[in-house]
């Protein structure tokens, strides 16, 4: 058995509704679709379990009534573990994972300014990556958003 599967095995053997929710997509690649209120538990057991020791970065989607949040957990030998989860898009609220890598707190700042999500837990600091002025309910990443709504923003704001 490949080092992936004996992955995905030791997964649905500790979490079981996953069993159709992990896929070994090619050689040192595993993605698993994990529901949001299992989230937490999950992401605590492949870094503290599977050594799963690199967080390489995290990736928002807009996927229209959600958002998404791949986070792409790394091992030493180069298997890399793809942990996707969903939250409404109306209250996209994720915890954060600052505690077990400080360095997230870059692509969770991300996923406030850009996204919109609420990450709990997430020390105060400054906005990144946009200004400290631009307008607040504004996320450039969301589908939905254009750069009129900025513009009438602005428009409103100066009348």
């Amino acid at each position: 058995m490949s080092e992936e599967n004996n992955i995905k095995q030791q997964l649905i053997e500790k979490f079981g509704f996953l069993s159709d929710k992990i896929t070994v997509q090619r050689p040192r690649r595993i993605f698993a679709d994990i529901p949001l209120a299992n989230f937490p538990e999950i992401f605590d057991y492949a870094v503290k379990q599977l050594n799963f020791s690199i967080l390489t970065t995290i990736t928002g989607l807009d996927e229209g009534t959600t958002l998404g949040f791949i986070y792409h957990l790394a091992r030493e030998n180069g298997i890399v573990l793809n942990l996707y989860t969903n939250a409404p898009k109306d209250k996209p609220v994720i915890k954060t994972v600052t505690a077990y890598f400080p360095s997230a707190d870059a692509y969770e700042r991300e996923l406030v300014d850009l996204f919109g999500a609420q990450v709990t837990g997430l020390p105060e600091g400054d906005r990144y990556p946009l200004p400290d002025d631009w307008p607040a309910n504004q996320f450039p990443l969301r589908k939905d958003w254009n750069v009129e709504m900025l513009d009438k923003k602005e428009a409103d704001k100066n009348a």
